[in-house]
This record gives C-alpha cells, sequence and structure tokens, in this order.
C-alpha cells in the first residue's frame, strides 16, 4: 500500500480552508491546515509536507515571507509550493522579487476562487512532479 501524500494548507480566511479541504477530501491525501505563516513554519519543521498550498496575504507572516524562509533551507529545496490567491501574479512576482532580488521559486499559481478540477489536476502534477 503506498503512503498517503501529505498536504499542508495555508489560509487565513476558513471559508476558503473549508472548501479546499472539501475538494482535496475527494482524494486520498493526507490534509494539515495553518492560518498564518508562523504557524506554517512551525508545523514544516514537524512534518515536511509533499506540497505546501499557500496563501500571500495573511497575518503576522504573509505567503512571501514563508517562501523566502522555506527557499533559505536546503531540506525544503525540492518541496513543491502552490501558490493560491487573490494577488494577480504578475504582481506578487514582482514584488517578492524586489523584496529578496530573487525570482519566486514556486512551482504552481492558481488565482482564487479556484475550480475544483483545476486545483485537483494542478495538485495531482505536482505530487507526481517531485519523483
Amino acid at each position: 500500500m503506498t503512503e498517503q501524500p501529505y498536504i499542508l494548507i495555508v489560509d487565513d480566511d476558513p471559508d476558503i480552508l473549508e472548501g479546499i479541504l472539501a475538494i482535496l477530501e475527494t482524494q486520498e491525501y493526507q490534509l494539515a491546515t495553518a492560518q498564518n505563516g508562523v504557524e506554517c513554519l512551525e508545523m514544516l519543521n514537524e512534518k515536511k509536507p509533499d506540497l505546501l498550498l499557500l496563501d500571500l496575504l495573511m497575518p503576522r507572516m504573509d505567503g512571501w515571507g514563508v517562501i523566502r524562509e522555506v527557499r533559505s533551507d536546503p531540506k525544503f529545496a525540492d518541496m513543491p509550493i502552490m501558490i493560491l490567491t487573490t494577488v494577480i501574479e504578475d504582481a506578487s512576482r514582482r514584488r517578492y522579487e524586489l523584496e529578496t532580488g530573487m525570482a519566486m521559486d514556486v512551482q504552481e499559481y492558481l488565482q482564487k476562487p479556484a475550480k475544483p478540477t483545476d486545483l485537483l489536476q494542478r495538485v495531482e502534477k505536482l505530487l507526481t512532479w517531485k519523483k
């Protein structure tokens, strides 16, 4: 029997979290949630997920901060990140580049609200991307 992929979903909006969980629970995934970047980093240090689904606009530490922290740690170098946000992709990539001087190292970018089929297809693609 193969292990269930572990996905960490990070968003400060409980309705969005509930919606994403409802979509992903239709698959054989192990799911966990965090509501801000600080909580996300604590959970990442406890157990490395197979995929990180990350919102950008959150209190305490935003998604850009999480990406900076994660990508500076070699143990997370191969962890795929999917951004799921209302922020337009070009604007968020520009902000990250201005803040860090680096390209935003994420594998997928999906604007909310995401269609369930689109979300599931991209999640599956990223889970197989690692292998």
